[in-house]
């Protein structure tokens, strides 16, 4: 048994005991080490660069370490098996799923216009932003020995009392602390309270001198990224909001891998203490700790997350997703408590669940589906949700059906050499010059960030300026030469981004034949889904009135990029509308308003779920899309070559 150290570039350690030929990532794994490795450690991301301080590994060069790299003593964790006491650097960009982690002020114009227009029309529609959350203040006369009756019963009857409700229900983490609160406050306390027409559960007891929020806590749950919102359940106001990488990602990026580990032994609870632990619980650390709000006050949390991240987050076997018939052991539960899984908030807070649609299409996507408002409209309408997995849902007030297609990592960072997440750093938004092919940059964060990688809708803006200025062809190689074009040992083509020396990245930015290649089958499985849809259901593309784009990807997408690499069809872009993170936003809405939940319940059971893989000709669309923009170039009429 061999000893190994982490070193990060701040200077924390992290010491660990690694079995002989034990590879670095999976020593990593076990000692919550975070190393990103969308590729399940295969060595095909190249994400996972780590370099040897002091000691040897036995490691093969892979083609994402360089000579000079690797001679510098560059790695892939994955590749690498120990063979000796040694000591690891974990660069900033190894660990970009967790050490990026953000807490955002909602001062962008931009975030908070597409939020608050989304929340208004759900309010144009009818639905009031209104719950079941109260706070009620009691007096009591205290105790003699003339009046003996029990703490929990002066309660319960001045509670009767109040609210005119005869029962009601006290958990223990009230019955605890009770008698305490009730002598300190001389019998004067404020009760946080849900009331429903049958009965009243108390939440938290506290001396009426006390003032208290009720927070709520509305939480997306996605494969790669997990974004969470603070908010006063009685205003609605948003006190505080974050998002960082899942930490599930270093056991692969896709349901599948994080599925398969979790059927190894002990597997189940590391994703969940993954996604719980290391992920969620550090999220609310952070939005309590800005918004200088106590977490036991956080009374009510909702969550929209896909079926199989559902699953993991409950750590309930996800296994019979994967497998034929493809049945998950549930669509829908409100039956779990804070407490059950570990979440670091009030112990008894609801945990209310985006209801799943099938096996590949869960609650993220009816949440977004409600904020979209397709429900609502008389006319044809298209949901798209830009993710991992790809999801889709086509209809109007009268019919829904929903199909998902795995798009893979791409449109968040993964399966791309130089991607990231839509975080401080990120290219979100390109353009690059016919003549001189130099780019010019758009960056996520303050003035003066330099690049770190490319999120989504850089990528997106990326691809297309090459193929528009002609610097790759139709199947995404190589075809000019210039400064930025370069090629490998192995005659891989690549387009230098931006340079080590004006980049916030230990090597230069740059895109390659391979991660084109990676996105043009993301993309590929996206339109080719859209297709499929459409003719199942014998309607034009010319039916589309609206297309509702979703996702984390970026600031935006540029919607005439997307349309001239083959992503979407190619429709006046007018009818394009990029509706942000749909997902939190539907969370945001169940956690606030008893009506919304109740709808978001309505659209689930009523939607219908179209299994691509059941579909004959789902793969053929799909190889014929594998093209810049298709192998059918009259579905593009108005891309044009510069």
């Amino acid at each position: 048994m061999y000893k190994i150290t982490f070193v990060t570039e701040e200077g924390s350690r992290t010491e660990a005991f690694a079995n002989d030929e034990e590879t670095i990532l999976s020593v990593a794994q076990k000692s919550n080490v975070p190393i990103d490795a969308p590729c399940s450690g295969n060595a095909s991301c190249g994400k996972c660069r780590v370099k040897i301080i002091s000691g040897e590994v036995e490691s093969r060069q892979t083609r994402h370490i360089t000579d000079e790299d690797y001679a510098a003593g560059w790695r892939l964790a994955c590749a690498s098996k120990v063979i000796g006491d040694v000591t690891v650097e974990v660069p900033d960009i190894a660990s970009a799923y967790k050490s990026r982690m953000r807490v955002a002020d909602l001062s962008s114009p931009a975030e908070l216009k597409i939020f608050r227009d989304a929340t208004d029309q759900v309010k144009k529609a009818g639905i009031a932003y209104r719950n079941n959350m109260d706070i009620i203040e009691i007096r009591m006369d205290a105790p003699t020995l003339d009046d003996t009756r029990p703490d929990n019963e002066r309660v319960v009857d001045a509670i009767e009392k109040k609210t005119g409700i005869g029962k009601v229900r006290l958990p223990y983490s009230v019955m605890r602390k009770m008698a305490h609160v009730l002598r300190v406050s001389d019998f004067h306390v404020k009760c946080v309270v849900r009331t429903t027409g049958k009965d009243v559960f108390v939440y938290d007891m506290l001396p009426a001198s006390v003032d208290v929020v009720i927070g709520g806590l509305a939480v997306d749950i996605g494969t790669t990224t997990v974004s969470a919102v603070l908010l006063n359940m009685k205003t609605g106001e948003i006190l505080g909001k974050a998002s960082s990488g899942n930490g599930q990602i270093r056991y692969g990026a896709d349901v599948i891998n994080r599925i398969i580990e979790s059927q190894k032994p002990g597997g189940g609870k590391r994703l969940q203490d993954a996604v719980i632990k290391e992920t969620i619980n550090p999220l609310i650390q952070e939005i309590c700790r800005a918004a200088k709000f106590p977490k036991s006050h956080i009374y009510r949390m909702a969550v929209a997350g896909n079926t199989t991240m559902n699953h993991l987050l409950f750590g309930v076997d996800a296994d019979p997703i994967r497998k034929e018939p493809y049945i998950p052991t549930f669509f829908k539960t409100n039956s779990l408590f804070a407490s059950d899984i570990g979440i670091d908030i009030h112990p008894d807070a609801h945990i209310i669940l985006a209801p799943n649609i099938g096996s590949y299409v869960g609650g993220d996507i009816t949440a977004g589906a409600f904020i979209s408002m397709i429900w609502n409209r008389p006319e044809m309408s298209l949901f798209i949700d830009l993710g991992t997995n790809g999801e889709l849902v086509l209809g109007n007030s009268d019919f829904l059906v929903s199909c998902a297609c795995s798009a893979g990592p791409a449109f968040e960072g993964g399966d791309i050499s130089c991607g990231m997440r839509a975080t401080d750093g990120a290219i979100d938004a390109i353009t690059i010059d016919k003549e001189t092919m130099e780019p010019t940059l758009s960056i996520i964060g303050d003035k003066g960030q330099k690049p770190v990688g490319l999120c989504g809708s850089g990528l997106i803006d990326t691809i297309a300026e090459l193929y528009i200025n002609g610097i790759i062809n139709p199947k995404g190689k190589f075809v000019r030469e210039g400064e930025r074009i370069r090629h490998d040992k192995y005659g891989m083509g690549s387009y230098v981004i931006a340079y080590e020396k004006d980049a916030d990245s230990v090597k230069d930015i740059e895109i390659t034949e391979v991660d084109i290649d990676n996105f043009i089958r993301a993309k590929g499985a996206i339109f080719s889904a859209i297709r499929t849809m459409l003719r199942q259901l014998e309607l034009p593309v010319e039916v589309i009135d609206d297309v509702y784009v979703a996702g984390g990807i970026g600031s935006g997408i540029n919607m005439k990029n997307a349309v001239t690499i083959g992503m979407f069809p190619d429709i006046p872009l007018e009818k394009f509308h990029y509706i942000g993170n749909s997902s939190l936003t539907g969370a945001y809405s169940m956690l606030l308003s008893g009506d919304a939940e109740r709808k978001v319940y309505e659209i689930a059971r009523s939607m219908t779920y179209m299994e691509l893989s059941t579909v004959n000709t789902y793969m053929d669309e799909f190889v014929a899309c594998c093209f810049l923009p298709h192998t059918d170039s009259t579905l593009f009429p108005s891309v044009k070559l510069r």
